[in-house]
């Protein structure tokens, strides 16, 4: 029983912490736009400072994960991450906005992300570190999913019937509400990992700095082909961010069932993450992944030339939640590269580091550059040329794979040769 509160609470830890910066404007981007009066491009570049801010995190969190207690800095992020929620129900300005979320990368990244690693790795021990992150991953999702979707119920009580109609006030509300809704759950979830998580601290000699050996990692083809695998499938990732724009720009959604079916679509998270490992194990990681990013290049690509007319309708609905699968089959498998690439166990925490830094970069630039796209062709045509953009990335990490499949195939017993770490 001890071992099922300790992973309930990294789930909802691991998922709600990243609630305010990241699935806010996810599943509510319509309503947010309204209420700030940001255009796409304003949001791209105040939610941007956050990637920075998490890449430059990524590194010096991992070796604060090494020497203090994963439960003390998961509860100390939790707290402050909701914190800066209280802060935005205020309805900052746009220069405050892009300082807290700045301050968002501190408190998601540096003071948990490596934490929440090592917990889970901890959780699983030896034989069951699959199932442990396929638990979290899929987990995760579904707390993701049913908050926003009771999120979506709490926006649609401050809202008339049809959405379109709601008064400034009224959208404000409903939005600063679904705004404290995520600050609570944050904070609870600290509550939780405080009395689920052993307040065990790491001894200095029992995992060596996730800074060792970065010149051999660094050295490593291998590495950079995984690296470009995270890269584009995190791309995909953070291509959801705009579906519930799409549904209402696109579609003629109202803002209330635009986001609706955001939610929708994340419901297919735990399952895609599950089923994605399972036949990863099965199979090779490797060719999984590059079976996912043809679907995705086929379904991007029809996307772009489609048009919300006829037979392209349910066309587009199943893009939608194909789509989803997919992305989140991808996050599910691509950390299971580190074993088929042979990584030394030695080198898994600078390897991971390394990877995160380039794979999670899109943080940075992705949102900047989908923002620019739709604003400069408002309307169908922005989505498709989106689309498109998409189209590439999924192309790229399609390339990505091979190259690895390639070098498995070419050197597999040199992948890490005149490794001493």
């Amino acid at each position: 029983m001890r071992r099922f509160w300790m992973m309930l609470a990294l789930i909802v830890a691991g998922e709600f912490v990243f609630g305010l910066p990241f699935n806010v404007p996810r599943f509510f981007r319509p309503t947010m736009l309204e209420v700030f009066g940001y255009s796409n491009t304003v949001l791209a570049d105040i939610t941007a400072i956050y990637g920075i801010t998490a890449v430059l995190c990524y590194f010096p969190g991992g070796v604060l994960a090494d020497h203090v207690s994963a439960r003390t800095l998961m509860v100390v992020s939790l707290f402050a991450t909701a914190a800066g929620g209280l802060y935005m129900a205020s309805l900052p300005g746009p220069v405050e906005m892009a300082m807290l979320y700045g301050y968002w990368g501190v408190t998601s990244i540096f003071l948990m992300w490596g934490a929440l690693i090592l917990a889970t790795r901890e959780w699983g021990g030896i034989r069951s570190q699959g199932l442990a992150f396929g638990i979290l991953e899929g987990g995760r999702g579904l707390a993701a999913a049913s908050l926003a979707l009771f999120a979506v119920y709490v926006l649609a009580l401050f809202l008339p019937d049809n959405a379109d109609l709601a008064t400034a006030d009224e959208r404000e509300a409903g939005f600063r509400t679904v705004v404290l809704l995520y600050t609570l759950m944050t904070f609870l979830a600290g509550l939780l990992a405080w009395f689920a998580i052993p307040p065990v601290k790491r001894s200095a000699g029992v995992r060596p700095s996730p800074l060792r050996g970065v010149t051999s990692v660094l050295r490593r083809p291998i590495v950079w082909a995984q690296a470009g695998i995270v890269l584009f499938a995190y791309c995909g990732f953070r291509g959801l961010d705009n579906y519930s724009l799409y549904a209402v720009q696109v579609f003629g959604m109202d803002e209330v069932e635009g986001a609706r079916l955001a939610s929708y679509g994340a419901w297919t998270r735990p399952l895609a993450a599950l089923i994605a490992g399972l036949v990863a194990d099965r199979f090779k990681a490797s060719w999984s992944i590059a079976t996912v990013f043809g679907v995705l290049v086929l379904c991007y690509f029809s996307w772009s030339v489609l048009q919300p007319t006829g037979a392209g309708v349910a066309l587009i609905y199943m893009n939608f939640f194909v789509t989803y699968i997919a992305v989140y089959a991808l996050r599910g498998i691509y950390f299971s590269l580190l074993e088929e690439n042979r990584t030394p166990r030695s080198l898994t925490g600078t390897t991971v580091g390394l990877v995160s830094v380039i794979g999670f970069s899109p943080d940075i630039f992705f949102a900047p550059i989908g923002g620019r796209i739709l604003d400069a062709n408002p309307g169908v045509v922005g989505h498709q040329n989106y689309f498109l953009f998409l189209t590439l990335t999924a192309l790229l990490g399609l390339l990505a794979v091979a190259w690895l499949i390639w070098q498995h195939r070419n050197g597999r017993d040199t992948l890490w040769k005149n490794t001493h770490e």
